[in-house]
């Protein structure tokens, strides 16, 4: 068991394993529940051109879904939001995904989702609305943002195993440049409301996994504002941490009794600049009930948008 207090990084890898505890009861232990989380997923601009060349608007993680509807609950992050004004957007820097791209998440049997992040207003408030409701039309679940400030932060929880897990998301940025407003329906990074929410969710849930949008672009190492705000997400109660937004990987810190996954890359994006923005992890989080066990780190490449779990398995940080 990891002690109290302890703070160790570790280089994301294929099979990476950190055995956190066992079980307390081992003659009659608790179902296991495997939570998978993924990183960005960009379902607009030549991810969605693609996807109508193929005529198959699930094609971007099609090749995953075996391994993503293989756990309990998987996760990513929804780095566009969804609407049904205006034509589709093929290039530039706001993203508008076409409502038929949700076949993408159903295919692979995504639960939940972060919608708390910098693009999360680039429909406008028309889009917050929407998408919120299209996602749950089509039965995936929504955190980070509300139809309310009060239900932002609220998170999600999902029950499994007759166990609740509670999702909580929160982005460093809300406008993407565009807005000089800010809208209450997005939780921020604010640490002592992340703390109170993280303290609400525990009345409602055996577990609580936070979502962090933050850091800096394509740097490889968290900066001090993630370290903070992941440190006092786990000092708050949560059981882990997994972060977006640099779209390159970023080490693995297991800290106290939690993890945290700085940053989990790219899923599917269509950025074809660097090796490191064509790669990715999923975090694979083993919960024992309410407890987390262990964790390990599966590397994904990214081929033309489309995920697939890497076939090398070396450590892609130092």
């Amino acid at each position: 068991m990891i002690p109290t207090r302890r703070s160790v990084l570790l280089a994301p890898a294929l099979g990476l394993l950190s055995k956190l505890g066992r079980p307390d009861n081992i003659a009659n232990p608790a179902p296991a529940t495997r939570i998978l989380c993924g990183g960005d997923v960009m379902l607009s601009r030549y991810v969605g051109l693609r996807a109508r060349r193929f005529e198959d608007p699930a094609s971007p993680l099609r090749d995953l879904a075996p391994l993503l509807k293989s756990a309990n609950i998987a996760f990513v992050n929804l780095e566009a939001p969804f609407s049904d004004h205006g034509r589709p957007i093929e290039k530039g820097m706001v993203f508008r995904a076409q409502p038929e791209m949700v076949e993408a998440l159903r295919v692979a049997g995504i639960a939940v989702v972060s919608t708390a992040n910098n693009h999360a207003r680039d429909c406008g408030r028309y889009g917050v609305g929407f998408t919120l409701d299209w996602l749950a039309k089509n039965g995936i679940a929504a955190a980070g943002t509300g139809h309310t400030a009060e239900e932002a932060h609220q998170g999600v929880v999902v029950e499994r195993n007759a166990r609740r897990y509670g999702f909580l998301a929160y982005t460093y940025d809300q406008s993407n440049g565009n807005h000089a407003d800010q809208d209450d329906r997005i939780a921020m990074t604010d640490m002592p409301r992340m703390a109170a929410d993280v303290s609400s969710m525990l009345s409602r849930a055996d577990a609580v996994i936070v979502s962090m949008h933050a850091g800096v672009e394509y740097r490889k190492q968290p900066n001090p504002e993630q370290r903070r705000f992941a440190h006092a997400a786990i000092d708050a109660g949560a059981s882990a941490v997994v972060g977006a937004h640099p779209h390159v990987t970023q080490p693995i810190e297991s800290y106290r009794d939690g993890v945290i996954f700085y940053s989990l890359g790219n899923l599917v994006f269509d950025q074809f600049q660097s090796r490191e923005t064509q790669h990715g992890l999923i975090a694979d989080l083993r919960f024992t009930g309410g407890k987390l066990t262990s964790y390990s780190s599966i590397p994904v490449d990214i081929v033309d948008t489309v995920p697939r779990v890497a076939a090398d398995p070396i450590p892609r940080h130092s």
